[in-house]
Formats: structure tokens, C-alpha cells, sequence
């Protein structure tokens, strides 16, 4: 598995080998062994497997807070989307800054999101399917989100978003008070 750091410490694009023949490929998709080594110590205790029927869907950014906040490994089972990890830790020196990477099922590639980033992604093609593993689980008391277009992003959309109604009311990133703070590292 190829482990890659990004612009922003903490957050990874991970790519597991694909071993392939006439009869399609095998890949291991995750390994607690190969993360402990990239320093991810993470237990996860729930999976999800969301479904984008139509091109420029574009869920979040999403993020829970404490005590329920969660880390992500995200993958792309279908089609393709722009996957995106926002840093909303206090006192980051890269506060409110961003990763983005297209992920699909021809790259194979994964985004690791720790707890502390908000998360999103906008589809590139019908009938995307996006999984991931979360370290916590879903605690909708918890359940926060900031607009998607207050971050500076390039969805690279090529149309209008499709978004929810949670998704269209969120608040900007500058009226949000994060509960995460910086503390020197990832």
C-alpha cells in the first residue's frame, strides 16, 4: 500500500496494490498494520456506503464534534467523486485550508480524514458510490456541517450542486465555533 502525505499534515491519500488478471483484480483495502506504521492508531466501528445517483451531488462538509468525533477512510466503490478534508482545528496553521483528491474506482485511491477536519466530496458521474470507516459512531446530537462554498473549494462542478436542505442551510466557516483545537501535530 502506498501511503502519501498531502499539503496538510495528518491528512494521507492512501493507494492499496491491485493485484490483477484476466479475471479482474484483487486488493486489500485496509490494514491496521500498514496505518499503525503510518503513526493511524484508529479502531473503526462503523462502515458507510452512500449511493450519488446523478453528476455534481455534493454532500457536506460534514464533521461530529467531541465526544463523538470522527475519523474517516474514504474509497470510491463506483464511478468517481472530488473528496475533500477542510482543517477546522483552532490554532492550525492551517486553519480553514484544504485537501482535495478525486478518488474513483480506476485509481484505486483512498483519503484518510482525521477527527478535527470537516469532509465532503461532489460526484463526477452518475451512480457514484463513496465507502468509508468511521471511528465513532453516528451521534446525531453531534452531527454538525459548514457550507460548502465558504472554504475556497474548487468542486470543479459543471452544473449546479445537488445538495440537502441540512447541506444548503449550513453555516459559513467563519461562524462556526470549532471544538477542535490544534495541538502541534496531526
Amino acid at each position: 500500500m502506498l501511503i502519501e502525505p498531502t499539503a496538510i499534515e495528518g491528512v494521507l491519500i492512501l493507494t492499496p496494490q491491485r493485484h490483477g488478471d484476466a479475471r479482474g483484480f484483487f486488493s486489500e483495502s485496509w490494514n491496521r498494520k500498514r496505518l499503525q506504521e503510518a503513526g493511524i492508531n484508529v479502531d473503526f466501528v462503523q462502515d458507510n456506503h452512500s449511493l450519488s445517483e446523478r453528476e455534481n451531488t455534493l454532500r457536506g462538509l460534514h464533521f461530529q464534534t467531541p465526544p463523538h468525533a470522527q475519523a474517516k477512510l474514504v474509497r470510491c466503490g463506483r464511478g468517481r467523486f472530488l473528496d475533500v478534508a477542510v482543517d477546522i482545528r483552532r490554532g492550525s496553521p492551517t486553519y480553514g485550508q484544504h485537501v482535495s483528491v478525486e478518488l474513483s474506482f480506476e485509481n484505486g485511491k483512498q483519503l484518510w480524514v482525521p477527527a478535527g477536519f470537516a469532509h465532503g466530496f461532489a460526484t463526477r458521474e452518475p451512480d457514484t458510490e463513496i465507502i468509508y470507516k468511521c471511528s465513532n459512531y453516528y451521534a446525531p446530537d453531534c452531527d454538525r456541517a459548514i457550507h460548502w462554498d465558504s472554504c475556497g473549494i474548487d468542486w470543479g462542478l459543471t452544473g449546479a450542486p445537488i445538495l440537502s436542505d441540512k447541506d444548503s442551510a449550513a453555516p459559513r466557516l467563519e461562524a462556526v465555533d470549532s471544538p477542535f483545537t490544534w495541538e502541534g501535530g496531526p
